[in-house]
């Protein structure tokens, strides 16, 4: 397994940030050894087995385990089908509940996986029962942001067609390897939509993320179903037709790792990483989303960082912050979503989401004021990478360690 490293002039948080997932996965290749699983599906249990529960009748339910699991979504128009996203490079699908032996799609040859590198999410197209279409976001070798298209294989449910690989976008990011972003889905209007990272190093030395016509540090929104040209680019986008980068929505993140939309409302809800002090959740309709500046490197949360660098926009402050600060356990934000699953009741209407580090499940309404009434589920996964939204509003989280679990009634 990789161990994250720094490369000069990396800042040296990112390497506390991923320490605990030093230890997981270390943890993992052990308990691979000893089985003796090497990677086949011997070391991916298929029974969905109730492990916990917590507060306000909500369980934890473990649905397999898997390599560095990193997203878990499904595929529109197949309802017995689950695609769990491993770092390595790997998509492995669930059929029933079981995972089957073969990855539904193998890039490992292409995935840098190193430091904070590798594949990071999977998005079906609306429509991807008849044009088979699906996008993945990864660093390639060289180190740089790439989203693919890949098409199903004809005839088939299970497996990609490897060879249908075409080139989206792809956005250099040197010379540091953290700061990824790594969110890849497809919007309400149809539309793809990522997140990027800064570019990495240490308080955006590399000045992206206030830059309109730089593509790291934002909110990208794209419509990859052009005739001519890799893509489209959808008229309403802020900057078309004037300064900035036609393809940006939003700017001032520094590590949007995950983001969603509440399946209900259509509202973005978009989980940025801190710096050292303070995680922060933003919260607002895509219509104010459009060209808002979400406040890095002014702002580290509802903090000042660095005052003197304010972007062309006034800063969108946060719905809700916590600290990550030296001595409270927490480190890095991972992104959830607002839960519609009619099968928890007691989560309606709440945005779950989790830390790295601490590893506890929580959960806030997005519209109290300032996460006020953010509190823990009493469930905890260690070292929790993402959040994933199936079937019927269903709510999986992944742990680097191996497992994927699913939010069940306690």
């Amino acid at each position: 397994m990789p161990i994250p490293m720094l490369r000069p002039g990396q800042d040296p948080i990112s390497l506390r940030r991923v320490l605990a997932a030093v230890a997981a996965v270390a943890l993992l290749a052990l308990l691979v050894a000893l089985v003796g699983a090497g990677g086949e599906p011997s070391s991916r249990a298929a029974a969905e087995e109730r492990i916990g529960s917590g507060d306000g009748g909500v369980a934890l339910a473990q649905v397999g385990s898997f390599d560095n699991p990193v997203y878990v979504d499904d595929a529109p128009g197949y309802k017995r089908l689950l695609f769990v996203v491993e770092l390595p490079g790997r998509i492995v699908v669930l059929r029933n509940g079981k995972p089957l032996a073969r990855p539904f799609l193998d890039i490992t040859d292409k995935v840098s996986f190193q430091a904070e590198d590798g594949l990071f999410s999977v998005a079906f197209a609306p429509d991807y029962r008849e044009s088979r279409r699906f996008y993945v976001y990864y660093v390639n070798n060289d180190g740089d942001l790439r989203i693919d298209e890949f098409k199903r294989r004809r005839g088939s449910t299970t497996r990609a067609n490897p060879s249908s690989q075409r080139n989206l976008l792809a956005i250099r990011h040197q010379p540091f390897s953290n700061h990824n972003g790594g969110q890849l889905q497809f919007g309400p209007d149809g539309y793809l939509w990522l997140a990027t990272g800064d570019g990495g190093g240490g308080g955006d030395g590399l000045d992206n993320a206030r830059n309109i016509n730089a593509l790291l540090g934002k909110l990208i929104r794209i419509d990859p179903t052009a005739k001519k040209g890799a893509y489209a680019i959808p008229p309403d986008n802020p900057y078309v037709g004037g300064d900035g980068a036609d393809e940006v929505y939003a700017y001032g993140l520094r590590n949007p790792w995950r983001f969603s939309f509440d399946s209900e409302t259509q509202n973005l809800v978009l989980a940025d990483v801190g710096q050292d002090l303070v995680e922060e959740v933003d919260y607002l309709s895509r219509a104010a989303a459009r060209g808002a500046n979400f406040g890095w490197p002014q702002f580290e949360g509802n903090q000042f960082f660095d005052p003197s660098r304010p972007g062309p926009d006034p800063a969108t402050p946060p719905i809700f912050t916590y600290s990550s600060a030296n001595g409270t356990g927490n480190c890095s934000i991972t992104g959830g979503y607002i839960v519609r699953d009619p099968s928890l009741p007691t989560l309606e209407g709440r945005y779950v989401y989790a830390d790295l580090c601490a590893g506890q499940i929580r959960s806030f309404v997005p519209g109290v004021p300032a996460g006020s009434d953010d509190k823990p589920l009493g469930l905890s996964v260690s070292t929790p990478t993402s959040f994933g939204e199936g079937r019927a509003g269903r709510i999986y989280v992944t742990s680097l360690d191996g497992p994927v679990f699913r939010l069940v009634a306690g």
